[in-house]
């Protein structure tokens, strides 16, 4: 049976492999304001489009009935640019998050599954992080994702509505933008050798990351539709440095590295990695391999 579904931040790059997967046997909104989602992501997909802001309360009362689910994804998804622009960030992060979750109890909506982040950890260096860690924010969206969280809980507590916040560490694949500043390491990395140009890293490359591929993404997501609620870490459960990751692109795309080193940036961590043990309870096992998702992602991006 149909079922409809609303995601909100839909034309971005994780939103987007999300509506394409659900639109093949489901009724699919997509609210995004484009300010970092594009149209061209949903070339080809089978959805209902609508330009507009979460902080915009009337479209979102709108758009929500008879939703079964809603996936919020929009938000200021860049530590560097709540730094440059907190009051943005608390405006869409936890304003927006808010009238989200206002509207889901108003429509009689059951469930919602957030993107929350991994930046909620900060800079502790307990490794790997648990969901029951102190959280350490240090950037205003880091805050935001916090916050966003602990609004969810106190929904579902008070209201009753279903909510799921999954913790998202370094996502990657098609359709990431290596333009933006705001953009993944990956994207940078691959668009960058591509082209024939140094990729550029910041900090001395010996940082790690917990990368996960967009469409365990994507399953993480559809399995919290259907069962559990909380906070659930999503990612691989495996750490790799940014220099072995740069080499292994290199070698995939069958070119010689040579890295540009930057100043490290404000708000980065240092080392990430997740244990992924209660996102099991979900369902929840990644089925790509770093050098299986760089495959898909490098082949999408010698296409463009």
């Amino acid at each position: 049976m149909s079922r409809k579904f609303v995601i909100t931040g839909g034309a971005g790059f994780i939103g987007s492999h999300l509506a394409e997967s659900l639109a093949r046997e489901n009724d699919v909104v997509v609210i995004d304001d484009l300010s970092t989602g594009k149209t061209e992501n949903l070339t080809g997909i089978d959805v209902s489009f609508l330009k507009g802001s979460i902080t915009n309360i009337r479209l979102l009362n709108k758009s929500f009935q008879d939703a079964d689910c809603i996936f919020h994804l929009a938000a200021i998804a860049s530590v560097k640019k709540s730094i440059d622009q907190p009051l943005l960030t608390n405006k869409v992060g936890i304003e927006g998050t808010l009238k989200v979750l206002l509207a889901a109890r108003d429509a009689g909506v059951q469930r919602v599954v957030m993107a929350s982040s991994a930046a909620i950890y900060g800079s502790s260096p307990e490794l790997p992080k648990k969901e029951d860690m102190m959280p350490e924010p240090i950037s205003p969206y880091a805050i935001s994702k916090l916050t966003g969280e602990h609004y969810a809980k106190v929904f579902q507590e008070i209201y009753g509505l279903q909510t799921v916040s999954l913790r998202y560490f370094n996502v990657f694949g098609p359709r990431q933008d290596p333009s933006s500043q705001y953009s993944g390491v990956i994207s940078r990395f691959i668009s960058a050798l591509i082209a024939g140009q140094r990729p550029t890293i910041y900090g001395d490359g010996e940082q790690t990351r917990d990368f996960v591929y967009v469409k365990d993404v994507v399953k993480a997501n559809i399995l919290a539709s259907r069962s559990g609620t909380g906070i659930f870490n999503i990612a691989s459960g495996k750490s790799i440095s940014l220099n072995s990751l740069a080499l292994i692109i290199a070698k995939i795309i069958g070119k010689d590295v040579d890295f540009r080193y930057e100043a490290a940036r404000i708000g980065d961590i240092r080392h990430s990695l997740a244990d992924i043990c209660r996102a099991r309870s979900l369902g929840y096992f990644p089925d790509y391999s770093i050098e299986d998702g760089l495959k898909e992602t490098i082949n999408w991006y010698q296409r463009q």
